[in-house]
Parts: structure tokens; C-alpha cells; sequence
């Protein structure tokens, strides 16, 4: 059966603010913890005005806290700003706290701008870092796996469990692929970020991966841009905020926020930038729930995968969770009660759709 999955970037909307934007995952995430989505994972990002998402492994911590069963993980640690001993070090301490449930997903992605970078990196020799001996070093750590020839062997990070967080390798190229491959990892395509030659990556991950004490054969899943409503036409006005959203990013300037939908119907579009949104809706599945649950069973079918992740940045919370909703019902999947401290913190922490529209 296939598995559905969420990325969660904590998009901070027009007019609001990034602690607004942060209270919203959790909605995102005890939602899909009812509705029976497999896991979701939150994303790092640095000096952005519409994302909140910073601290992947602090927010994790957060959600766990806040669901019953659901897998939560980053959607990634941005691994060349950090050690990989201290990495695992988090993570190792998030399975400890909620074993069986916490993934590491790490990406080589800057995460934000140059200025940003150069922050995180500070004191580093620039160009110095080794992404796959990074990634089998973390690898290593969170297994007990130290070679003897490792500059740190005997090392150990704790705390000392017996159990692993799963470790997924993210990437939009062939050449995280090959790094997957190489190390053992499970391996996650960014459709959403790059709509071309992901199945062709996905092919050289099988071919060339190679066993590991995480994984004994490949492992993989697809994220793509999501946007599910009632009808045609009420999906494409969701997705318009993302199209005016994508314009901005490529045309180098600084928004304000997720955008709304007025704002996005309003937009005057070029003619490059027409070209330009139709070529991002590669990278979206929009419809109905019969036209998006086709649309991602014929995605995963070619990347051959039994896991789609799904992203759905949208101007008000209530059209994003209703998206995920839709696309739960289409699917059939298990609507779950959630055991008693679930509930209480989903009824403190949910208002009511009709609480929603008040407050709008």
C-alpha cells in the first residue's frame, strides 16, 4: 500500500508571524497523526521572511511530544554547517525520548542565503567539508560502526540506545543519489524543488547502493508540491500562491510572507513569468481528490516508489489542512483516535474550523 507522508515548513503567511506559523505545524502534525499519514518531517531554513523552520531537531521534539504514533523527522539537518558527531548526538537523544518514531533526514543544501552560511560556518575553512565521509560518519555514530582506521575510533555518541532513528539522505540530483547509494542510506527525490531527472536518480540509487547496517536494500520516497480542495478550480487558486511565490524566489526579491490568493489572482504576470509558472506546475500535483490521488499514484509509480511525501504551503491554515483531509479520504486512509494526552493537547491546541473563520 502506498504511504503518505508530509513536509511541514512551517510558512509563515501575510500579516502574521513566525510564532503563528510555528503553532500551525503542530496543528499539521496532530492532524496527520489522526488521519494516519506515515510521518512528517519539518525543514531547516535560515534568514527567510516565509519560512519559521530553523531548528529541526528542537521542533521535532516539540511534535513528538504533541502526537501518538506518527514518525517525525527533519526534512533536513543541512549536514556541511554541522558536525556529524553532534548530529547524532541529537538524534540519538530524540530516539531515546520517542523510540520507533524519530527520523534523521539530512540534506548538503545551504538551507538560505550566502550571509546566512557564512554564519553557521563561522571559523570553518571554507570548502573544507567532506559531504561523504560527513554522511558515513553520522552513519557510523548512530550505529556503533567506527571503523578502526576512524581518526575518532572508539568514540561513541550518546546517549547509548538500542534502537536507530531511521536515516534518509535528501537531494534533488543524481549526485546525492550516488552518495546514498554509496553510504547505505534510504533516499528521498525533491521533486518539489527540482521537477526533472529524478527517476533516472532514483534508478542509479537502486543500481548502485550498497548494503548497510541501516539499511539492507534501497529504501526510497518522493516529496512533491501538493494542492487538494474541493474542485479544479478552488485547487488552482491554492496553488496560484505558490506560483506568485516561486516567481518572487527567481526574480530575486524579498517577500512578505506566504502570499494570499488575492494577492496571487492579482499579480500582473509577465510573459516570462507565465512560462516560468507553467513550468514550475511540474513540480505540483493540483485537483480534486480523484485527480490528486491519480496524480501521485502515477508519480510514484514512476520513481517506483511505495511513499509520497507531500508540501503544501498555503496562505491560511485551514486550506492546507483541509488538503490533507481530502487526500486522506481519497487514499482511504486510517483515521486513528488519539490516546488521552493526545487529545487533551489537540483540543487545547486546535481551535475549530468556525473558530478559524471568526477569527479571519
Amino acid at each position: 500500500m502506498l504511504k503518505l507522508s508530509i513536509l511541514d515548513q512551517s510558512p509563515i503567511s501575510h500579516g502574521s508571524d513566525a510564532r503563528v506559523a510555528l503553532q500551525q505545524t503542530v496543528q499539521v502534525a496532530q492532524l496527520a497523526d489522526r488521519l494516519g499519514y506515515h510521518r512528517l518531517w519539518v525543514s531547516e531554513h535560515h534568514d527567510a521572511p516565509t519560512l519559521a523552520g530553523s531548528t529541526p531537531e528542537i521542533l521535532i521534539a516539540h511534535l513528538a511530544a504533541k502526537t501518538s504514533r506518527l514518525r517525525i523527522g527533519s526534512g533536513g539537518v543541512m549536514l556541511p554547517h554541522y558536525s556529524a558527531y553532534k548530529v547524532a548526538e541529537n538524534f540519538r537523544m530524540l530516539e531515546a525520548l520517542y523510540p520507533g518514531r524519530v527520523d534523521v533526514g539530512v540534506g548538503r543544501a545551504p538551507g538560505g542565503m550566502p550571509r546566512s552560511t557564512m554564519a553557521l560556518q563561522e571559523g570553518k575553512p571554507r570548502g573544507a567539508v567532506d559531504y561523504m565521509q560527513q554522511v558515513a560518519d553520522l552513519r557510523d555514530y548512530l550505529t556503533d560502526a567506527l571503523p578502526e582506521d576512524h581518526r575518532f575510533y572508539g568514540l561513541t555518541a550518546s546517549p547509548v540506545i538500542d534502537t536507530v532513528p531511521e536515516m534518509w539522505l535528501l537531494g534533488s540530483s543524481d549526485g546525492s543519489a550516488y552518495v546514498a547509494a554509496q553510504q547505505g542510506t534510504a533516499f528521498s527525490f525533491a521533486h518539489f524543488i527540482n521537477g526533472e531527472g529524478g527517476t533516472a536518480a532514483m534508478q542509479m540509487y537502486r543500481d548502485r547502493f550498497v548494503p548497510s547496517r541501516l539499511c539492507a536494500s534501497p529504501e526510497t520516497s518522493v516529496a512533491i508540491f501538493a494542492f487538494c480542495a474541493d474542485t479544479e478550480k478552488e485547487a488552482d487558486k491554492l496553488a496560484s500562491v505558490l506560483d506568485l511565490s516561486l516567481v518572487f524566489l527567481a526574480n530575486g526579491q524579498r517577500a512578505d510572507g506566504v502570499p494570499t490568493i488575492e494577492m496571487a489572482q492579482s499579480y500582473p504576470y509577465s510573459r516570462y513569468e507565465l512560462a516560468l509558472v507553467k513550468e514550475n506546475r511540474k513540480r505540483m500535483v493540483v485537483g480534486d481528490k480523484v485527480s490528486v490521488k491519480q496524480q501521485i499514484e502515477a508519480l510514484a509509480q514512476a520513481y517506483g516508489t511505495n511513499e509520497v511525501i507531500l508540501c503544501t504551503n498555503t496562505a491560511r491554515l485551514e486550506d492546507r489542512l483541509h488538503s490533507f483531509e481530502l487526500v486522506a479520504e481519497a487514499f482511504g486512509l486510517q483515521e486513528r483516535t488519539p490516546s488521552a494526552n493526545t487529545t487533551a493537547a489537540h483540543a487545547r491546541d486546535i481551535p475549530s474550523r468556525a473558530q478559524h473563520s471568526e477569527e479571519e
